[in-house]
């Protein structure tokens, strides 16, 4: 398993491939990257908060936690922090499993986890100014199913 926290950017394929060559043994590996979006137009950078120790403990728990609630051979979450620009990948998550449906349901617990719980603040900067971003009712009924 690998968490990653980190301001730098990174290469969605070249981690893949790291990925896949470490999960040996696994019949299905689901991958995810997020991507910074610009949904009106009008947004210049996004910029996110974390407190360190504290935001890479809590990302852990729960990879681990989906490591004993699926048959998962192997996990990676890459998140970013720092200030990103519209298009840039904001996260990565990856989970290989011996079958599908496990590796696909762990990344999707994986990645609602961390759009509604995992302790990011996250500030939208446009050319009027700028604001924080709030949970949405839609990620946060997302977490229902988990």
């Amino acid at each position: 398993m690998r968490v990653a926290l980190q301001a730098a950017a990174f290469d969605a394929g070249a981690e893949l491939t790291r990925f896949t060559t470490r999960a040996k043994g696994v019949g299905a590996i689901v991958s995810f990257t997020g991507i910074v979006r610009d949904e009106v137009g009008t947004l210049q950078a996004l910029e996110i908060e974390h407190y360190p120790g504290m935001t890479e403990a809590a990302v852990t728990a729960i990879a681990d936690q989906a490591v004993l609630r699926w048959n998962l051979a192997e996990v990676l979450v890459i998140h970013r922090h720092g200030r990103l620009s519209p298009g840039e990948a904001i996260m990565m998550v990856a989970t290989a499993a011996t079958h599908r449906a496990d590796a696909f349901q762990a990344a999707e617990f994986l990645m609602d986890y961390l759009k509604s719980r995992a302790p990011f603040w996250k500030k939208e900067i446009t050319a009027t100014g700028s604001s924080w971003v709030a949970a949405k009712t839609s990620d946060e009924a997302a977490l229902d199913r988990w």
